[in-house]
């Protein structure tokens, strides 16, 4: 069957499913698997600790497909600067740059005069209509249900995308709660063009970084497993819930400072569960989805599941 939208055809992907930031995680393996299988995969330039890394990561994902793919940038949750980083995508000639958080302005000035596509994630109409104001070429739109930074009005996937879609004449591409192919279906019948999946590729064979009690607490948990910290903060953000995020809370109960909170939400904190797997002293970053993960496959595995569904639903549609 035809899956060509309007964001494969900008992409120049096959499929209109793309790989999430996944801080931490989303790396050259991900990325190019992701790619191979037909989707748009992509690197985390921010969790990268130089340009010389991220410069690695790319020519990485290069030797291992041939297929586009992007990087992504979390601009709002990491207190340096990103234009060396986004200098070493624009020399690589890298196909996409996705932005996350923050003020995207910036990265469009940077990006000016290069061919390279800009997706921007937001969580709200009005942050869509301004991305497309900026020049994006999409939108990927992350409803409460979604993993890791949230908008903060609590808005449900299935009523944000048709706002948005109504909203802005750039293509929607839907995110949070979606891990199948009847995620997939719901979204295009939603007036969204492609969808954006985080948590789901975390339980791949290709997301090496992972370690095995992240990926099997994924399998284990249901759509109740998980909690919504730093709202305290005003950047609410969905993870696993465990004694850890359990303390998060209770500090945040007190009106609680960056300052005492930093260390709970920190990167460290994050890298010992999602590395170490050393859950009583960090926590991972999931989206309820993870009620509907049953199993690990590959990412070529995930991704022909999922277009088998969701062309058995296009012929019951048919009937």
């Amino acid at each position: 069957m035809n899956w060509q939208t309007r964001v494969t055809n900008i992409l120049n992907i096959q499929y209109p499913i793309i790989q999430g930031g996944l801080a931490y995680l989303a790396y050259s393996d991900l990325a190019a698997a992701v790619s191979n299988a037909g989707g748009l995969g992509q690197i985390t330039a921010m969790s990268l600790e130089n340009p010389i890394q991220l410069r690695e990561e790319i020519r990485k994902v290069k030797q291992l497909t041939n297929k586009p793919f992007g990087v992504n940038y979390a601009i709002g949750q990491h207190n340096r600067p990103f234009e060396e980083m986004l200098q070493v995508a624009i020399d690589e000639d890298v196909p996409v740059v996705s932005m996350t958080g923050g003020n995207p302005a910036p990265i469009f000035e940077q990006l000016e005069g290069t061919s390279i596509k800009k997706l921007v994630l937001v969580a709200a109409r009005r942050q869509a209509e301004k991305a497309e104001e900026l020049g994006a070429d999409a939108v990927m739109v992350v409803g409460q249900e979604g993993g890791g930074h949230l908008g903060r009005d609590d808005i449900g996937t299935i009523v944000l995308i048709p706002q948005v879609v109504d909203a802005v004449s750039i293509p929607v591409i839907a995110s949070g709660g979606i891990g199948d192919g009847r995620g997939l279906m719901a979204a295009l019948s939603l007036g969204a063009e492609g969808i954006e999946m985080g948590t789901r590729f975390i339980a791949t064979k290709e997301c090496v970084h992972a370690n095995e009690l992240y990926k099997k607490r994924l399998i284990e948990g249901s759509e109740s497993s998980t909690v919504v910290i730093k709202r305290s903060l005003g950047a609410p953000a969905r993870a696993m819930s465990n004694t850890w995020t359990n303390r998060i809370l209770d500090i945040e109960k007190n009106h609680a400072t960056y300052e005492q909170l930093k260390n709970y939400i920190s990167g460290q904190a994050n890298k010992r569960y999602i590395y170490e797997g050393v859950e009583d002293e960090g926590f991972a970053w999931a989206g309820q989805v993870m009620g509907l993960i049953k199993d690990i496959p590959t990412v070529a595995q995930l991704f022909s599941q999922m277009i088998s569904d969701a062309e058995k639903i296009r012929e019951k549609w048919a009937k």
